[in-house]
This record gives structure tokens, sequence and C-alpha cells, in this order.
């Protein structure tokens, strides 16, 4: 399931989606035109004219049409940008509107504690920033739900059911099918479905309000000249608006199933467990309330959710979601269709050890390519130092990651202190940590750096990355990205001034010794990139452009830079550069340039991935293929070509898996 096939297939979706949205706002517009054309000739005596609208049976009138076609499309635009602002600060306003509660990435909840375990675990595994977590408490059904513009804005929402009523392992297998969504590009696809149905039933508000407003002063059967139209008018307008939204549930059932088994399939891969996202369906199944949603915005929301959240539909083409039996067949062949009987009972999460280890109860129902064994644990994460990766390698994985990333992400997340966790899933701790991993090994320095802290952020602080100095003083240097993916939840619950005194703070640490090396550019790249959309408001991506041909440039600084990040002698940096920019002169029709040192400075860097995060999906891949060669041309990633390519694929919205350790050699 390559990546980007799939963000190209969201894309085209969404181009569908537009042209299937202009064709029934066309259809609004001549069925209101006609409702208003024929109500107004028989409410109105003929040969007389209202406000210049000649009030006669003919079937074009170009004034009338005009204004019922302006009136229309502005009805259905507000309607759609009021909707589209709403949902603008990405998955916590879904999830807020959907009646969901924020969970502490402190919680001592035991079910919210198990929970944002596997959440977590999942995030690192996939090499995507830890989403926020929220817990629907009102609702008893099992479900679940991801929402965002991107991986920076994301959120995962859960119901109570499905806290309380799932194990570890079918839990996993319903946050690896929501992981799906995010990494599909589907979260997108979804909002944008919200909007534009909003707009198409604020015509049918407008009707409901007319009725009701013009009903006092009508009177059933009045035909005279001074008869009031606005009941007939708002009773057609009713009609109308909910054909169009009944014909937009349709395209949003369309999109929604389709999505459906392919995130199944994917939660499966990912897991290699077919008996835990199974056993989650089967429990729907068997349990009174199944995956029903009581919030009343679960109409608009219901083609997002795990499970269908809204009663049986009478029309199967209305169905979000695929038969409940269909979906766990195409998972387990053997399932006689008899769901097991499900009542409330208390879940315990099994010893970590236990968890690490995906499982398959039954066969699974496709073929999986064989995945080689992988070292795992602290062990595993303090020796890549310079892993040998195969470009193949690097780039299935995109988007992808399999059981043995799973397994690094469970072991690696088992490995940080209790002090280092505690400090990640609390909004100070967690800048104290990023602060920690900046401070400079001379004493000295250090010391002015804490009083730099201290001063930009507060002294609380200041004391608490002294504190964690010890503690991180082990930590193994691959460890240190994901660390951050682990604290971007607890530091999204900082205030806006706290925020702005972190990311102020967090620049003068970095200018203290007045050079930037490239640990210091990629932390800061990778932090604030993700965290200003949640302060500033989310920032859609915008596509400008579709091919290499204008990025050419870009390419050679990044290329370059990338070359010149794993080599010291010219000629090796020159063979890497050349190893890449081969994959992409075709494309990018223009041969690319080995740039010096002085042309290819970070803040070089800096500015060519933000023209190149504008890119059509297949460009990114393009690009990100050609630096894995460039890493990869002398058969090692060392760190900090990792971690480079790490802020690369970051970036570009693309998620690179952790690089993994192989039995008896790295990978």
């Amino acid at each position: 399931m390559d990546f980007f096939e799939q963000q190209d297939k969201a894309r085209r979706n969404t181009r569908w989606l537009a042209i299937y949205f202009a064709a029934g706002v066309a259809f609004l517009v001549l069925a209101i035109y006609a409702a208003v054309l024929v109500i107004y000739s028989w409410a109105i005596a003929p040969g007389t004219e209202v406000e210049g609208v000649r009030a006669a049976p003919a079937l074009w009138n170009p004034r009338l049409f005009t204004g019922v076609a302006i009136g229309t499309l502005s009805v259905v635009f507000l309607g759609s940008l009021f909707k589209t602002m709403e949902l603008s600060r990405g998955g916590s306003a879904v999830a807020t509107m959907l009646g969901g509660r924020l969970v502490s990435p402190n919680t001592e909840d035991p079910d919210e504690r198990r929970l944002l375990n596997v959440v977590e675990e999942m995030a690192l595994a996939s090499g995507v920033p830890v989403p926020q977590v929220y817990v629907l408490d009102n609702e008893r059904g099992i479900n679940a739900f991801a929402a965002g513009h991107s991986t920076s804005d994301a959120a995962i929402g859960v119901t109570r059911g499905c806290v309380q009523l799932l194990n570890r392992d079918e839990l996993q297998g319903v946050i690896a099918h929501e992981f799906s969504h995010i990494l599909n590009g589907d979260m997108r696809l979804n909002l944008r479905l919200m909007g534009l149905i909003f707009g198409i039933l604020c015509i049918a508000v407008i009707g409901r309000i007319l009725l009701r407003t013009g009903s006092r002063t009508y009177r059933l059967g009045a035909r005279n000249r001074g008869g009031n139209p606005l009941p007939l008018l708002g009773l057609a307008l009713l009609l109308i608006g909910y054909v169009g939204v009944f014909f937009g549930r349709l395209i949003q059932a369309a999109v929604s199933r389709q999505r459906e088994f392919l995130a199944d399939a994917s939660a499966v891969q990912f897991t290699r467990n077919p008996g835990g996202i199974a056993g989650a369906l089967k429990k729907i199944g068997g349990l009174v309330y199944g995956s029903r949603l009581e919030s009343a915005h679960a109409e608009e929301a219901s083609h997002m959710f795990f499970g269908n959240g809204l009663s049986n539909a009478w029309f199967s083409l209305m169905a979000t979601h695929p038969p409940l039996v269909e979906r766990i067949r195409a998972i387990d062949p053997a399932f006689d269709g008899r769901f097991p009987r499900v009542s409330a009972a208390e879940v315990k999460e099994p010893p970590a050890k236990e968890s690490a280890a995906p499982r398959s109860p039954f066969p699974l129902p496709f073929p999986f390519p064989e995945t080689r064994r992988f070292e795992s644990g602290a062990g595993a994460v303090a020796n890549v130092t310079a892993a040998v990766v195969a470009v193949p390698a690097v780039m299935p994985s995109l988007g992808t990651p399999d059981p043995a990333h799973l397994r690094y992400a469970v072991e690696l997340r088992n490995s940080f202190t209790p002090e280092i966790q505690a400090a990640a899933h609390d909004p100070l701790g967690a800048a104290a940590l990023i602060y920690a991993m900046l401070l400079s090994p001379d004493e000295e320095l250090r010391r002015q750096q804490l009083d730099l802290i201290a001063r930009t952020a507060s002294a609380a602080v200041g004391r608490e990355t002294e504190r964690l100095l010890p503690a991180l003083a082990t930590l193994a240097t691959p460890a240190r990205l994901p660390l951050v993916d682990l604290a971007l939840p607890a530091l999204r619950n900082l205030s806006p001034s706290q925020y702005r005194q972190f990311s102020e703070a967090l620049k003068r640490v970095i200018e203290s010794d007045n050079q930037i090396d490239l640990f210091e550019y990629v932390l800061q790249k990778v932090t604030l990139r993700h965290l200003d959309p949640h302060f500033s408001g989310a920032r859609k991506p915008v596509v400008q452009f579709y091919s290499l041909r204008a990025l050419a440039p870009d390419c050679s600084v990044l290329l370059s830079a990338m070359a010149r990040a794993g080599h010291e002698d010219e000629a090796s940096a020159a063979k890497a550069f050349r190893d890449g920019a081969v994959q992409l002169s075709y494309q990018a029709q223009t041969a690319l340039v080995f740039l010096p040192e002085n042309q290819c400075q970070l803040s070089d860097v800096d500015a060519a991935l933000n023209r190149l995060s504008q890119a059509v999906p297949q460009v990114k891949r393009n690009v990100l293929n050609a630096c894995a060669h460039t890493v990869a041309s002398d058969g090692l990633i060392q760190e900090m070509e990792a971690e480079l390519l790490r802020a690369v694929a970051d970036t570009l919205d693309c998620p690179i898996p952790p690089f993994l350790q192989r039995s008896g050699q790295a990978a």
C-alpha cells in the first residue's frame, strides 16, 4: 500500500468531490429557480411585477435566474466557509464538537493511560508526532475517529465504550486503523466533506425559517394578489435542500466505504495481529449499543468513525461503512457470523513485554512480505549509530510501518526513564526537555544558556531543565527526535503566552553560541512546525508545484546539503550528490548542480524545504527518493544524515518510520 499512491488517490478523490459538489450546486440553482418561478406565477397575479421581476409563466427569466443563482451560491459558499473556519483548528475542533474531553498526557486513570500508551507507540512506530487524544465520555458504544488537516493538528477520539470494553490488542487494532486514515490523507478529505455538505444544508435551514415565519400570515388556499409566497418558498427550499444533502451523503458514504476496507487492511499489516481489529469488530456486533453515537453531530461526522455511528441505514447506499460481517470476514475468513455477547468489564493492560510482540491467533487472510528479525529494546536504540540501509528498504516504509517498527516503538518508549516520561507528559517539563537537549557540553556556555532560559521562560523551567540533564546524559542519539514527538501533546497544553516564551527561549538557546548545528536546526524545525499551527491556527497544505522543473534549484540545495552532511571529503560528497541527482534529472528537465558549502547552508535548506513542501505527493516522492539515494550512497546512514532525512520527510508531510537495527547488521 504505497504511501504516495494513497496520498494521490486522496487528492483525486478531493478533485472528484469538487466536481460532484459543483454539479450538486448547479442542480440546486436550477431547482430553486424552477420553484421560485412557479411560486411567483401562482401567488402573484399575472401582469404584475415584484421588484422589477415580471410574474409571468415564462420558463426563462434572466433577471430572476441571476438573483436565484447569486443567492444560492452565496448561501452555500458562506455556509461551507463558516463550517470550514469552525474546523480550522483541525482535529481538536471536531473532537470538541462531538463532546470529546482532552485526555491529559499525565493522566493517572488506568484506562486512559493504556489508551495513551497505545497511541504513543503507534506514533513512534509511524514517525509522526503523537496526536492529541480525546475521550467521548457520553458515548457507550465502541467507536473511534481520527480528524485533522495534517499530522500537525491531528486528533484521535475514542468513545468511553471503546476504552472500557476493548482489551489492549483490540484497542491497538482500532488505533492502527485510525492511524491509517492519518497516513493515507483521509482526514483532509473528511473535513472537506463536512464543510461542503453543511453549505448545502444551509439551503434547507433557510427554507425551514421561511416556512415558520411565513406561516403566521399565510392562509392555505389564498391565491389572491395579496397571497404570501414565503411558506411555499420555504417548503420548496426545505425539500430541495434536503434532496441536495441526501445526494451529498451518498457521495460521503461512497468515499468512506472504500477507505474503510483499506484502513482495516492497513491496521492488520501494521500490527500483524488480525485478531485485534477483528475482535473489536466482533465486540461491536455483540454489544447492545454497537458503535452507535448519541451526539447531535453524529450524522455529519459519521463518515470519519471506525464503525457506523448511526442507526442501520434504510438504504444501503447511505451506509458510511461496509456491513460489519463483511469487514470481519475480510480479516477472518472463518468467522461464522455469530457475535459474542459483550458486557462491561474491567480491562487491565498486560505487561509491556506481552504487548511488544504482536500475535496472530489465526492465519493472516492475505500475504505479507517476509519481515526479517530485528533487534529491539534499549540496546537497539543505543546501537543505531550507522545504519546499513538499502534505498528500496527506505522508500516503501514511508507511511507504512510494520510490526518490527511497532515492537521497536514499544521498547523505545519503555527505555525512557520514568523521570523523562513524567517530564514529557507535563507542559513545562516537556519544554525543559527540549531545552536540555540543546544545552552545550561547555560548562560556561551551558550556565549562560540556563540563565537565558530562566529569564526568557521562567526560573522554574530553568531549574527543571538543569534537573533533567543527568537523565538525558545517557539518551541515545536516535531517541532524541522520538522524544520530541512524545513531548508534543504536552507542549500543546501550554498557554499562548507560555508558548511565545517557549519559542523565544528556544531560538535564543540555539543562537547563544553564534552558530546553528544540524541537530539544532532539525529540532527547531520539527518542534515549531507541529506547534505553530496549534497556536496560530491550522495551516492547510497548499499545492503550488506539479512538476520538478521549477524546483530544480531547490533540489540542488537540498541534495548538496544532504551529501555534505554525511561526507567530509569533497569527492565522496560529490558522488553522493550524483547518486541522488540522477534520480531527478529527467523529471527536473535540467541538470542539478552540486553547490559549494556556502550555497547550501541551513538557511538555504530551510527555504528550499518550504518550497518543496508545496509540491504534489508524487513530486515529493521523487525528491525523497533522491535524498534516500544520496544518504545511502556509501551504504551507511549516519546519525546526522538520519536526522536531516527525518526533517526533510517531516516537512514534506511524508513520515519515515525509525531506522531499525537488524541482527548481525544495522538497518
